[in-house]
């Protein structure tokens, strides 16, 4: 098993003040890595700064800070502040996010978002490295902003990507990437427009049952959910699925969502959520590994399964 294994917190059904003894224990169980997301739950540095207090075994990441949400200088402050608790352990990746979540949710304008990652990503650099920036970035200007708490530990900054100019930005600018709804197969597409030489995280969606029928109707419905979102979409159109997913897309856009997660292939389904016995969603979560992922981070969906079981049962052997 990889040397690196990590899991998505926090749980669903698990309070925060509940998860301290989850860290302590997730160690022990194997995992390395404890990674957040910040979506429509907890914000992304809340329960990374819980885990960095209270488990000092593990490495934290976040799979992705939006770039739109938080101001620049803000955003490099939370970097900053999380690093003196947690170190070296910690990775935080930018990304772009979607137009759901930053436009409708947030009601801020989702405007030239490879720009906007591009200049958020050199700024919180600068600004981890302790510099005074006032300049006129392309989508925003700073005028001199300093941290004033110095970063004497520089955590990793990877970036969320999913097509080829920000893979590339991600590999020529970051410390690499971050990697989501992809196929085993899809691995080395995305790691020769990173590099070899640069780390890729990728969060793995896990249905741990033997029943591949409900599985697969699971399965579905998530991917329905995430890949008519048109960043995914275009994603996976790249990747070559255009013509398996297209009927998808188009009930989707017919508002038929029954239609829409009927017209899923099976194979699609299979690629794209790991399901099956403990032992067998192991297995294709080394094969990510093999293929080129440097920290996989599993994503449990319990379904048919209590999660404390599917936890102990998916931990690294």
């Amino acid at each position: 098993m990889t040397s690196r294994y990590g899991i998505t917190i926090p749980f669903d059904g698990v309070s925060l003040s509940e998860h301290r003894a989850w860290y302590a224990r997730l160690v022990d169980l194997g995992y390395t890595d404890v990674w957040s997301a910040e979506v429509d739950g907890t914000d992304g540095f809340t329960p990374l700064t819980l885990a960095a207090a209270w488990e000092p075994r593990l490495n934290l990441g976040l799979a992705v800070a939006p770039v739109f949400t938080r101001g620049p200088g803000l955003l490099a402050m939370t970097i900053a502040a999380l690093s003196e608790v947690a170190g070296a352990r910690l990775t935080v990746g930018l990304g772009a996010s979607s137009q759901p979540v930053v436009e409708r949710w947030n009601g801020i304008a989702y405007d030239r978002p490879f720009s906007r990652t591009r200049d958020v990503l050199r700024f919180v650099n600068r600004a981890l490295d302790g510099e005074k920036i006032d300049e006129v970035f392309t989508t925003f200007a700073v005028h001199g902003f300093k941290l004033s708490r110095p970063v004497t530990q520089r955590p990793r900054i990877l970036l969320g990507a999913l097509r080829p100019a920000m893979l590339h930005l991600a590999g020529a600018e970051a410390d690499g990437a971050i990697l989501n709804w992809l196929a085993v197969e899809d691995v080395a597409t995305c790691r020769a427009e990173v590099g070899m030489d640069k780390d890729i995280a990728a969060r793995l969606f896990v249905v741990p049952t033997p029943d591949a029928e409900l599985a697969r109707t699971v399965g579905r419905r998530m991917i329905s959910s995430y890949l008519t979102v048109n960043a995914y979409a275009e994603f996976h159109r790249w990747l070559g699925r255009g013509e398996a997913l297209t009927p998808m897309w188009d009930a989707w856009a017919a508002g038929d969502r029954k239609l829409a997660n009927a017209a899923i292939p099976d194979e699609v389904v299979d690629a794209l959520i790991i399901h099956g016995s403990f032992d067998a969603c192991r297995d294709h979560v080394q094969r990510y590994v093999d293929a080129g992922v440097s920290v996989p981070t599993i994503a449990i969906v319990p379904v048919g399964v209590a999660l404390e079981d599917a936890i102990v049962g998916l931990a690294p052997r």
